[in-house]
């Protein structure tokens, strides 16, 4: 077992394979370890050099130090794998996690919002965030200031914290003890490698993975342009139910609420709201995906067929199923080939299964 995750290790850091990517070539491959001996070939026939294979010595010592943390790994397709966070087509391949993984398998409701939020919204979300906690619900943040702070305070121990950075970073500073009571009755999940300081970039993949974990995502307080706006987003492309509090429209931190409500989200003011919309979901029926890391290869494109799929890219991003159709090639085919020229540097993924090609 060592060995198959220091090679899924190794395929999940290797330059330029990303969450999407990692599902197709295990898919295509069957195992971590013949996709990375087939990287070489397939970065070839896109037209590009050789992939950048992470180091196997780089990998391992990352190995032991999160060991060393207490942490563990859980990769995409393990038995403890959250069932509803790989259920999103850009679920992490590898996450790292301390406490009790059992707390993601049961009704999970997010509770995310302003990190300069109002007295009254913090002892709004700590209030909701226990009252949740007390009908067996498990309240997923993302250990923020302000709401998250508040959310996770209220539902301790029932409550999972991602964050941005590695597993044995804090930030803020001043949320250490709360990062470690929630690590040690709780659980905590990183997605980046031990040591890693919390990049801007990181943040929009941390709330990604808030939101695939949550049966719903309530937001307590935001402003229209904020994280937690994006936290919602992602919940609605991943069919997630989206709640919002009330504010008022005096105040610019309810301002996001406000529209998410205008905009179709789900008014809510108390826990019986929330289990309301949640709880006709019985997740006993969440099942993990299919997700066919047994299937026979498909066969290798054409030349021709490279070509056409080519001349339909452009810089613009273009739904995938829109290539398929146009292009008249099986979708095994092109996803073969789009994985191609993505290892080769020449193709970019955006948000809505669209692909281009780089600038």
């Amino acid at each position: 077992m060592a060995e198959r995750d220091t090679a899924r290790l190794r395929l999940i850091r290797t330059a330029g394979i990303g969450p999407v990517t990692y599902r197709h070539l295990i898919a295509r491959f069957g195992t971590a370890d013949a996709a990375l001996e087939m990287l070489p070939t397939l970065a070839r026939r896109g037209g590009g050099g050789a992939p950048r294979i992470a180091d196997r010595a780089v990998v391992e010592r990352e190995m032991a130090a999160t060991a060393r943390l207490g942490a563990r790994y859980l990769f995409l397709g393990d038995p403890e794998y959250p069932a509803l966070l790989a259920e999103i087509n850009t679920a992490p391949p590898a996450l790292i996690v301390r406490g009790d993984v059992s707390l993601a398998g049961g009704v999970t409701i997010a509770i995310v919002g302003a990190r300069n939020a109002s007295a009254a919204a913090c002892r709004f979300a700590r209030t909701l965030g226990h009252a949740l906690a007390g009908e067996g619900v498990t309240v997923v943040s993302g250990l923020a200031r302000g709401i998250d702070t508040a959310a996770h305070v209220g539902a301790l121990p029932r409550t999972i914290g991602v964050i941005a950075s590695g597993i044995d970073v804090v930030f803020p500073p001043e949320n250490a003890a709360l990062q470690d009571q929630v690590a040690e009755q709780g659980l905590l999940i990183a997605e980046q490698p031990p040591g890693t300081q919390p990049l801007a970039r990181h943040f929009p993949s941390r709330n990604r993975i808030i939101a695939g974990l949550a049966l719903g995502t309530v937001v307590v307080e935001a402003a229209p342009r904020s994280g937690s706006l994006i936290t919602a987003r992602l919940a609605t492309e991943a069919g997630r139910e989206v709640m919002a509090v009330p504010g008022s429209p005096l105040d610019p931190r309810a301002q996001g609420c406000n529209l998410l409500i205008r905009d179709g989200a789900t008014l809510v003011q108390t826990a019986a709201d929330v289990l309301e919309q949640v709880r006709p979901i019985d997740p006993r029926a969440v099942r993990a995906p299919t997700q066919g890391y047994g299937a026979p290869p498909p066969a290798d494109a054409s030349d021709a067929e490279r070509a056409r799929i080519v001349g339909l890219l452009g810089p613009v991003p273009v739904p995938v199923d829109e290539l398929i159709r146009q292009s008249g090639i099986a979708p095994a085919i092109l996803q073969t080939v789009l994985l191609e020229l993505e290892l080769a540097g020449r193709l970019e993924r955006h948000a809505g299964g669209r692909v281009s090609l780089t600038a």
